[in-house]
C-alpha cells in the first residue's frame, strides 16, 4: 500500500486528485488542506507527498524544505497555478521529483508522475532488502554452523582472510562446504557489492578453459560468433572462486599463473591488454601439495595461489555439530515448505551420530530433508533417518553390480514395508503414480525381491 498525503488549500480541486488516485486501490491517500496539518501528520510515514505551492498558512516552498529537512529521501510532487520556468527549476534543483501545473491535465500528470515515483520506491526497497538479505545470508557466524574446536578454528582464519585481499585455498573432503566458505569471505569482506563468480574447473571441457577464463572476440575460433566476456573480467573487483582447480590442466596452469603475475589478461583473439583487480579464492579435495610431487600441478603456481590455506573438517570429525547442523536444516526446512519445526527423537540423534557421513554436511543436509518428508506428527524418529549412501549398515546402500531400476525397486520395497503395503501413502511420500507401484507388485522379479 502506498501513503500518499495530498496539501491543497482547494478543497474541490483536491478531492477531485484524490478521487482520481483512489481508483487504484493500492495507494491510501490523505487531503490535507494547510501545511500545519500535513507537518502535524508526517509521524504516519508517507510515501509521497504532493504540495500546492500556494498554501494559506505556510508558502509551497517553505513547507518543502521543512519536510526535505526532517525526511531528506521523502519524494515530494509540487503542484502549482504558477507556470513560471524558474520557480520550477528552483524546486526541481532543490530535490523535487516533479512540479506540475494546475490545468485540465493534472490528474493524469500526477497520476503517471507517482507510478514513476512508486516504481522507483519499490526498485529501492527491493535492493535494499536484497543487501539485507545478502548480509543475513551470509553472515558467517551464520552460514557456517557449529560449535566444534575445528569450526571455531575455521572462524579465526575466516576474520584474518577478512582484513586483507590475501588469495585463499581451502581444501576439504566432497560436501564439507568449500564453497559457502568462499561466499562467507567474499559477503562479509570489502568486496562484497562487487562480483563472486564461481567455477567449477572439473566441469569445463578443457579446450573450453582458456575462453571461460579470459573470454574470446568475435571470430576468435569456429563458432565464436560473438564477443565474450570471461570470468575474469566478470569478477573484476570482486572475487574469482576456482573450485576443483586440481583438475586444470598443466598447460593452462601456466596461463592462469601469468594472468595472476601479471594482473591482466588478453581475450582469446585480441591483443587490448584488460587490467584486473580480482581476489582469487581456490578450493580443491585433493592435497595440492602431493599433486605439486606428483607433477600434476605446477610448483610456481601453487606457490602463488595457496595463500591462507583453511582446512574443512569432514562431518564425521565434529562430534556434536551433526545435531547441530540436524536443527539447522531441520528449521531450515520447515520454514521453506511452511510447517511447524519438528523435533529428533533420542533414537534418531543416536542414529546419527553413529554414521559417518562420508557425503559430509551436504549429504546430512538431504536426510534431514528426506526425515521431515517421512516424519509422523511432529516428531523424525529413528525409522525416519534412512541413509542412502555408503555404509552396509544402512537401510538402503548402494551396491555396485546394481541397475538403477533395482534400486529404485528396492526403494519402493522398503516404503511399502514401511507402511504395510499401503500403496496409496507409498506413493504420496515418494511423489511416484500408484500405478508404477501396482505394476511393480505385479512384477515377476519383485515377486523374487519381496520373497
Amino acid at each position: 500500500m502506498t501513503k500518499i498525503f495530498l496539501v491543497d488549500d482547494d478543497v474541490f480541486f483536491g478531492e477531485m486528485l484524490k478521487y482520481h488516485l483512489q481508483l487504484n486501490p493500492d495507494y491510501e491517500v490523505f487531503l490535507f488542506s494547510t501545511a500545519k496539518e500535513c507537518l502535524a501528520q508526517l509521524y504516519k510515514n508517507p510515501d509521497i507527498i504532493c504540495i500546492d505551492f500556494g498554501l494559506p498558512d505556510i508558502q509551497g516552498d517553505e513547507l518543502f524544505r521543512q519536510i526535505k529537512s526532517a525526511y531528506p529521501e521523502l519524494p515530494i510532487i509540487v503542484i502549482s497555478g504558477q507556470e513560471n520556468i524558474s520557480v520550477a527549476i528552483d524546486f526541481l534543483k532543490q530535490g523535487a521529483k516533479d512540479y506540475i501545473v494546475k490545468n485540465e491535465h493534472t490528474k493524469e500528470l500526477l497520476w503517471n508522475a507517482i507510478i514513476r515515483l512508486n516504481e522507483n520506491i519499490t526498485l529501492r526497497q527491493e535492493v535494499e532488502d536484497l543487501k539485507g538479505e545478502l548480509e543475513k545470508k551470509y553472515s558467517f557466524e551464520k552460514t557456517i554452523v557449529g560449535q566444534s574446536e575445528s569450526i571455531k578454528t575455521i572462524f579465526s582464519k575466516i576474520n584474518k582472510a577478512l582484513k586483507s585481499n590475501i588469495n585463499v585455498s581451502i581444501t576439504g573432503e566432497t560436501g564439507t562446504g568449500k564453497e559457502v566458505v568462499a561466499k562467507a569471505i567474499h559477503y562479509n569482506s570489502p568486496r562484497k557489492n562487487k562480483p563472486f563468480v564461481a567455477v567449477n574447473m572439473a566441469a569445463i571441457p578443457k579446450e573450453l578453459v582458456e575462453s571461460e577464463f579470459f573470454g574470446h572476440e568475435k571470430g576468435a575460433f569456429t563458432g565464436a560468433a560473438d564477443k565474450s566476456i570471461g570470468k575474469f573480467e566478470q569478477a573484476n573487483g570482486g572475487t574469482l572462486f576456482l573450485d576443483e582447480i586440481a583438475e586444470l590442466d598443466l598447460n593452462l596452469q601456466s596461463k592462469l599463473l601469468r594472468a595472476l603475475q601479471e594482473r591482466e589478461i588478453t581475450r582469446v583473439g585480441g591483443s587490448q591488454k584488460i587490467k584486473l583487480d580480482v581476489r582469487l579464492i581456490i578450493a580443491t579435495h585433493k592435497n595440492l601439495a602431493n599433486e605439486v610431487k606428483k607433477e600434476n600441478f605446477r610448483e610456481d603456481l601453487y606457490y602463488r595461489v595457496v595463500g591462507l590455506p583453511i582446512e574443512l573438517p569432514a562431518l564425521r570429525e565434529r562430534g556434536q555439530d551433526t545435531l547441530i547442523l540436524a536443527k539447522h536444516f531441520i528449521d531450515l526446512f520447515a520454514k521453506e515448505n511452511k510447517i511447524k519445526p519438528l523435533t529428533l527423537s533420542t533414537d534418531a540423534k543416536k542414529k546419527l551420530l553413529k554414521y559417518s557421513f562420508p557425503g559430509n554436511v551436504r549429504e546430512l543436509k538431504s536426510v534431514i530433508d528426506l526425515a521431515c518428508v517421512l516424519a509422523e506428527e511432529n516428531e523424525i524418529t529413528a525409522d525416519d533417518v534412512s541413509f542412502y549412501s555408503l555404509e552396509k549398515e544402512s537401510e538402503v546402500f548402494l551396491d555396485q553390480q546394481k541397475t538403477l531400476k533395482e534400486y529404485t525397486t528396492e526403494i519402493i520395497l522398503h516404503f511399502l514395508k514401511k507402511n504395510n503395503n499401503d500403496v496409496i501413502k507409498t506413493a504420496k511420500i515418494l511423489d511416484i503414480g500408484k500405478s508404477t507401484i501396482y505394476n511393480l507388485m505385479n512384477n515377476s522379479e519383485t515377486k523374487k525381491l519381496k520373497n
